[in-house]
């Protein structure tokens, strides 16, 4: 094809074998898109194409990526909310009939489906670190760091010391939306047997998002390149998909902070007083 369909935010190059999407930089743009640039995705790596009306006279162009081809997408697992889909490529409706046309071209190409038995979509290159609510977390290639703050970190990780972990130690990783309460980024160990703590905020092998700590534009890549990295050095366990986990008695101190930065997030408007009032009983039943 080698023809470039221009829409919101993105550009798509249709090209033999992939297609290559451009991301625009912008006070506009989602800043995960800005951080990503631009991504070649193999036509081995889709499954579908689909085409349906959006928001406000648009219309959505949206490849479907296969299972466990795309590092990114396997790290979020479903979290990612729906202006953030790098995959999705929004129109103004009049270009409806070009974008159907494209669609049409796009699916012809296509050859596989069900899940792929290695990333075929290259994952943000290392070095890479984002700053989380309770620590600093840095990954070099080859082995990821967490150092612990002060301020954020609860006893548990302070008397477990900052944290380093080789890749070909690991399993694979687990990455909660900082859009939602308890979000994180945990480390799955390779041994079954190692086994991990129910509550991220006092497992040496989590770090804890919160307001303004973790966003997704520098935490979901940032899994995304660990996870490709174990990947790289044999298969993994699927990432489990995300469940409350079964509260423990935890330190009042760290139920204390807990508390004040939900209502950080309440005071932000980013909780309602439902939410709040219901999160804080939760909390406090911990006790």
């Amino acid at each position: 094809m080698g023809d470039v369909l221009a829409g919101f935010h993105a550009a798509w190059e249709f090209e033999s074998e992939s297609v290559l999407i451009r991301y625009e930089r912008g006070i506009r743009t989602p800043k995960l898109f800005q951080v990503l640039g631009e991504r070649r995705v193999p036509l081995t790596a889709l499954e579908g194409v689909t085409l349906s009306p959006g928001r406000r006279g648009t219309v959505v162009l949206r490849a479907e990526p296969r299972p466990g081809a795309d590092p990114l997408m396997e790290a979020a697992a479903g979290q990612l909310k729906e202006h953030s889909d790098p995959y999705r490529l929004v129109l103004p409706a009049e270009r409806a009939v070009l974008a159907e046309y494209y669609a049409d071209e796009l699916r012809a190409r296509l050859t596989e489906s069900g899940p792929a038995e290695r990333h075929l979509v290259a994952a943000p290159e290392a070095p890479r670190h984002f700053k989380a609510y309770d620590g600093k977390a840095s990954f070099d290639g080859t082995s990821v760091h967490f150092r612990w703050s002060w301020t954020g970190a609860s006893t548990a990780k302070w008397k477990a010391g900052d944290q380093r972990f080789q890749v070909a130690d690991l399993g694979g990783v687990e990455w909660r939306s900082p859009e939602v309460l308890e979000g994180h980024l945990r480390l799955l160990h390779r041994s079954p047997a190692a086994g991990r703590t129910a509550q991220p905020d006092q497992d040496p092998a989590t770090v804890v998002f919160g307001l303004g700590y973790g966003p997704v534009h520098e935490s979901l890549p940032f899994a995304a390149a660990v996870l490709a990295a174990v990947r790289a050095r044999g298969p993994v366990a699927a990432v489990p998909a995300p469940r409350p986990a079964r509260p423990r008695p935890r330190d009042p101190a760290d139920i204390a902070e807990r508390i004040r930065h939900l209502g950080e997030l309440h005071r932000a408007g980013l909780v309602t007083d439902e939410e709040f009032a219901v999160k804080k009983a939760e909390l406090l039943a911990e006790l």
